[in-house]
């Protein structure tokens, strides 16, 4: 509320306000555990408003068989189901005012346009149709976990918190305990048997207790936060005081801790929740380092006894305090009353007169400071007194000593008589420069200055003109005034030159953890960052099993930890509490350990040192980098898991794959060599010198074929051990193909094999005995896939290149399937049984070796498929 007091409606809450209305409004009827009635009441209600002339249609209604229930839809237009499922394409066509759409956590048939019924909802609303649901409190999203911690089982249907926040209406439909174990006994909620294994397990009455809780708290935030955006949309300030919420304002004193236990002992009391702010201004950034612990530790304080905490940056603490708690719905605000004289509040002012003086409606209760605290000096100046150091007190002496020089020529030349604002310059210039108390020992060293120099009778601190005396307490004044805005000018500079550099780096930092991909990225991105923005050395410490930890990174490589630090960061990951230097546990250790926490466990550690403590804004700050890192630690650690599975499962499918192929590729020729070796020895003197020829070159060609495929089987180990080196040398590409031509003739049979080599090739930089391999695997290829075909081998330059290329005119190459042809065990054809799956394969990495490149395609006259490779050439200076 302005100070003339009128209202101004936030601007958010009014464009939420104005989508709203566009929209249709959703009505959730929300229960604490199945049969406590929701579907029933919402049919009931729907049942009055027919009555009273309102358009009501059902996409679904699920009765589960209940009498009772199902009497209720007898005269309800209940649009037909399209399958298993709501129509909702027919309900969005019949428009009707309110659609009942029961079960909004419900998961949808495979093959529906949304896979939840809630998304179904949505698109209703959206449509403009007003929507009346029902939804039990274990299908919430955030509730998921604790429900399934108060009832062991886990729902699988769940429904975001944000459609339950986006409903414009929450019935709670409450039974007792008592009441819903009746109605289960009685059979009307499950049926006999089923109700007997409900009763001695979901609906224990102690589980049907806590669901109740449950249910009633979430009900009310969900209103709660309507109240909020309702009263932001009317541009009220003043709380209302649906429920009571306190807070209590928390400064460095030592009564401070006695505040808090006080709104502690309220908060029970009236059963309301409460919070603990501290509000931080340019004085905080002079608080001395005990006061900064003392601070520190009352702020945990009211962690511990369960309030929210927060610090607020503010230049007023009146103004960011009042603020913050109509913002927040505060009811009343509890602060201390410190024990000041009336002259210092006089010249000060008081905080807490100025909160009762603008509270308005919000209730202030004062606690007054114990008798036995430290007693107060008349001003605060020992606080401040670390500001005047020996350097500051020099360079205030050399400010008012210019600032006379300068003056001196403007007064002998020009005869000019104000000369005050020179001085007065001076004083900003020190007090924007070296704060507060630089620039009152400018003022006031320039006064004397101005007095002794320039004002009559000179060189004398004496004043016999009136006028002089007044402006000399002019200029006192204006110093004064100068001073204390400059230098508080000069905190909120420092100030903000902070808040940038902690804001540059959270923002590096979350691009570099978006890129890293492993845990020792992630956490050297967090030591080095979180060194930049807050000054200290920092260690980041990841998880090694369950109950040890590893340096995975430093802000510097110097840093180490001792014995007793590494303990301290142990218990730390394992408690998940902070430990060392300004926390409750070991606080008189050099470092402060902070655990790394996601929503499923703690992955690390992070430990920051420095001479100064950690203020609870920077420690809040280091807190959100160490979330976003613990997050990028763990989303690095799963991938690597999930790479490693598949590697394994990758692995495993390979060793199958490759049992299978031994099984059945090594048996066909064995048979055939036991086939007739068997024959010759029990029938040799039998045969005639015809049939044992015939027999002796089974043999042999089978024996040939097994070598053949042991010979593929290492190489493609030897290609995974990396143990094959290319030796590149200078080869003629018409040769390669010439002796390929040759070697394979013996497998050919009935394939005619022919060479077209261009003319004047020029020398290939290739392996000879890779090279050979690599074409007589892609030869053996074409005659087994080729169906009799000719087998043609190709040689041609094409442009800094030779293109050599393996033609056959079989089937060609399944569509899409030119990459894969090249995997192992990857078989054209499953009609060809000599195929072992693995020469392309061990052609492509003899290809790679030789830094040549291999592709596949089908012939574009479509007679086959044509393997080309393309080797680089010599090239003539």
């Amino acid at each position: 509320m302005t100070d003339n007091g009128e209202r101004r409606p936030s601007p958010d809450a009014l464009l939420e306000q104005a989508k709203a209305e566009t929209r249709g409004r959703l009505k959730v009827y929300l229960g604490a555990a199945p049969g406590v009635g929701k579907t029933y009441e919402m049919l009931s209600d729907a049942r009055k408003k027919r009555i009273e002339g309102i358009d009501i249609s059902a996409g679904v209604i699920e009765t589960h068989g209940r009498a009772e229930t199902l009497a209720l839809t007898e005269g309800l237009d209940i649009i037909p189901r399209l399958g298993a499922e709501m129509d909702l394409d027919a309900l969005l066509a019949r428009r009707p005012e309110i659609a009942l759409v029961d079960e909004l956590a419900h998961t949808n048939a495979e093959g529906a346009r949304h896979p939840k019924r809630w998304m179904d909802v949505d698109e209703l609303l959206a449509a403009g149709i007003d929507v009346w649901s029902t939804l039990n409190v274990q299908h919430i999203e955030s509730l998921n976990d604790v429900v399934a911690r108060i009832t062991r089982v886990r729902v699988r249907e769940t429904v975001p918190d944000a459609v339950l926040e986006r409903a414009d209406e929450i019935e709670l439909i409450d039974l007792t305990p008592d009441e819903l174990i009746e109605r289960l006994r009685q059979g009307k909620v499950y049926a006999p048997d089923q109700a007997q294994r409900a009763l001695r397990h979901y609906f224990a009455p102690g589980n049907l207790s806590a669901l109740r809780e449950l249910a009633m708290r979430r009900a009310a935030d969900t209103i709660d936060g309507q109240v909020r955006g309702h009263r932001k949309a009317q541009g009220e300030d003043a709380p209302w005081a649906a429920g009571e919420r306190l807070l209590v304002c928390v400064d460095e004193r030592e009564a401070s801790a006695g505040v808090v236990r006080h709104t502690k002992r309220l908060a029970d009391r009236s059963k309301a929740p409460w919070m603990a702010v501290h509000v931080e201004t340019a004085r905080s950034a002079r608080l001395s380092e005990v006061e900064r612990i003392r601070l520190a530790e009352t702020l945990r304080l009211a962690e511990r006894l369960g309030a929210e905490t927060a610090t607020l940056p503010g230049d007023g603490v009146t103004e960011t305090l009042l603020a913050y708690a109509r913002d927040q719905n505060v009811t009343q605000i509890i602060v201390g009353k410190a024990r000041r004289s009336a002259l210092f509040e006089m010249v000060f002012g008081s905080v807490v007169r100025q909160l009762i003086d603008r509270s308005s409606s919000i209730s202030i209760e004062v606690v007054p400071e114990p008798a036995t605290a430290g007693a107060k000096t008349l001003f605060p100046l020992i606080s401040a007194w670390p500001a005047l150091t020996s350097r500051g007190v020099v360079e205030a002496l050399t400010m008012t000593l210019l600032a006379s020089l300068v003056a001196w020529p403007l007064d002998v030349w020009l005869g000019v008589s104000n000369l005050t604002l020179v001085y007065l310059a001076a004083v900003l210039i020190s007090a924007l420069t070296r704060g507060l108390w630089a620039g009152l020992i400018t003022g006031l060293m320039s006064a004397l200055a101005f007095n002794w120099f320039y004002t009559e009778p000179r060189y004398t601190f004496t004043i016999v003109d009136p006028d002089n005396v007044l402006a000399l307490l002019a200029f006192s004044g204006a110093a004064i005034v100068v001073s204390a805005l400059a230098g508080r000018a000069r905190q909120q500079t420092l100030s903000a030159r902070t808040e940038a550099r902690t804001s540059r780096e959270l923002f590096g930092l979350s691009r570099q953890l978006t890129s890293a991909m492993t845990e020792d990225e992630a956490a050297e991105s967090l030591a080095r960052y979180a060194g930049r923005a807050f000054d200290v050395e920092c260690v980041v410490l990841a998880r090694v099993g369950l109950n040890d930890l590893r340096l995975a990174g430093a802000s510097a490589a110097s840093l180490d930890l001792t014995d007793a630090d590494m303990a301290a960061a142990r218990w730390t990951a394992e408690k998940g509490e902070p430990t060392g230097r300004g926390a409750d546990t070991l606080p008189g250790a050099r470092w402060l350990f902070l655990p790394l926490r996601t929503a499923r466990l703690v992955s690390g550690v992070v430990g920051v040192a420095r001479a100064t403590l950690l203020t609870p804004s920077e420690r809040r700050r280091l807190v959100a980098m160490g979330d976003q890192a613990a997050s990028a630690m763990e989303r690095a650690h799963v991938s690597i898991a999930l790479e490693q599975s598949r590697v394994e499962t990758e692995a495993e499918r390979l060793r199958g794959t490759m049992l299978a192929s031994l099984s059945h590729d090594l048996r066909t020729p064995i048979a055939g060599i036991l086939g007739a070796a068997s024959s010759l020895r029990t029938y040799g003197d039998r045969h005639d010198p015809q049939t044992r020829d015939e027999l002796l070159g089974a043999i042999e060609s089978e024996s040939a074929r097994m070598q053949r495929y042991v010979e593929k089987l290492l190489d493609m180990t030897r290609l995974d051990a990396g143990s094959i080196q290319a030796h590149l040398e200078l080869l003629e590409p018409g040769d390669v193909l010439s002796a390929v031509a040759k070697r394979a003739r013996s497998l050919a049979g009935s394939h005619a094999i022919r060479l077209e080599i261009e003319p004047n090739l020029p020398m290939i930089t290739a392996d000879a005995a890779l090279a050979d391999q690599a074409v007589f695997n892609l030869v053996e290829n074409a005659l087994l896939h080729g169906q009799a075909s000719p087998v043609t081998l190709a040689a041609r330059r094409s442009g800094d290149t030779v293109l050599v290329e393996v033609l056959d005119e079989g089937p060609g190459l399944p569509p899409g399937e030119e990459a894969r042809i090249f995997e192992r065990f990857q078989r054209g054809s499953a009609a060809i049984p000599n195929g072992t799956g693995l020469g392309l394969a061990i052609v492509k990495g003899f290809v790679r070796l030789m830094q040549a490149e291999i592709s596949a395609k089908n012939r574009p006259d479509g007679k086959g498929a044509v393997f080309s490779i393309v080797f680089p050439i010599q090239v003539e200076p």
